[in-house]
């Protein structure tokens, strides 16, 4: 009867032992164990979960055969679940720790790529946001980090990405200005105006915002009458941006800006979401740099394949995008 009781008491301590650990998950003990079900995890993109066990992984086995794949991993799961900062630092740390790495411009690249889309969470996701009236202090960081990858390794295959993200960083960054120089007009700080239209002109030359950097300054010095670099800004405008929308006949419409400063009630009904047929201030995007409209840059790293023992470390590396 005893031993009959304690065969059912086993029993269900066993089951329940079975359950508790299916809730909180299978055991790994091995560094195959913890890899293979990061990469199960990364392949059904499941990244909190693939970052535990990378992060076990290493923490486990620090220098077993899988430990330097697992750190490159590590640092896209993190940028792929949102963690863009903690994406950065285990690409910085990757770098200290294995700067002949072969495969050390990845974590560059990433970091680039950290930044660039660092702050953009769900509201930017799906609503419309114009990123270029957001604090640029992510996309200087970006750029800088994407220089780096070119001047280090400019035969990199990430670079061609690397040089396409920074056209578009160089962009937002030139279009900032603008949108500052427009504040500073509707202020009548007309000399800081005139400044940021000027550092347009002289810094992001071939950008989509030096004809309304022209403009800014053909309006800020008219106010100021400093008509001589008024003549000037107006000249350089009229002969390469014909076209401009301030422009009539070769002639500048100095009441254009104020005109495009009216907002209508549905544009402050819904905080400029909705009714933006006329932008704020000075901003002809849509004849120079149509394709603002769709702001971001696909990103190149969509695939989350995982192959098996036979992919090579450039398969590995790009999970599956190359090679």
């Amino acid at each position: 009867m005893y031993v009959r009781l304690l065969m059912i008491a086993a029993s269900l301590f066993l089951l329940a032992a079975c359950s508790s650990q299916e809730e909180q998950g299978p055991s790994y003990t091995t560094e195959k164990d913890f890899y293979e079900a990061a990469q199960r995890q990364l392949k059904s993109r499941q990244w909190e979960l693939a970052i535990e066990n990378l992060q076990a992984l290493e923490a486990n086995f620090p220098f077993g055969t899988y430990a330097e794949q697992a750190q490159l991993e590590l640092i896209y799961a993190y940028y792929r679940n949102f963690e863009h900062e903690a994406s950065s630092a285990a690409a910085d740390r990757f770098i200290r720790l294995h700067p002949q790495h072969r495969n050390v411009d990845y974590a560059y690249y990433m970091k680039g790529l950290a930044s660039f889309t660092e702050g953009s969470g769900m509201f930017e996701r799906f609503l419309p946001t114009d990123l270029t009236q957001r604090d640029p202090g992510s996309a200087r960081q970006s750029f800088a980090y994407f220089s780096q990858l070119l001047a280090r390794y400019p035969k990199s295959q990430y670079a061609p990405d690397a040089r396409k993200r920074m056209i578009y960083l160089r962009n937002l960054l030139a279009r900032y200005e603008i949108h500052v120089a427009n504040y500073y007009l509707k202020r009548g700080a007309y000399v800081a105006a005139a400044n940021r239209g000027r550092y347009v002109v002289e810094n992001f030359q071939q950008t989509p915002a030096v004809p309304d950097a022209l403009a800014v300054m053909v309006q800020s010095y008219d106010l100021l009458e400093m008509k001589e670099l008024g003549d000037n800004a107006l000249k350089t405008l009229a002969s390469n941006y014909p076209n401009h929308p301030a422009l009539e006949s070769g002639e500048f419409d100095y009441q254009y800006r104020s005109r495009l400063g009216e907002r209508s009630w549905v544009s402050y009904a819904t905080f400029g979401l909705f009714d933006k047929k006329e932008p704020p201030g000075f901003d002809s995007r849509e004849l120079y740099n149509p394709e603002y409209l769709n702001r971001d840059i696909n990103d190149p790293i969509e695939s989350d394949q995982v192959a098996d023992k036979e992919r090579s470390w450039l398969n590995w590396i790009t999970f599956g995008l190359v090679d």
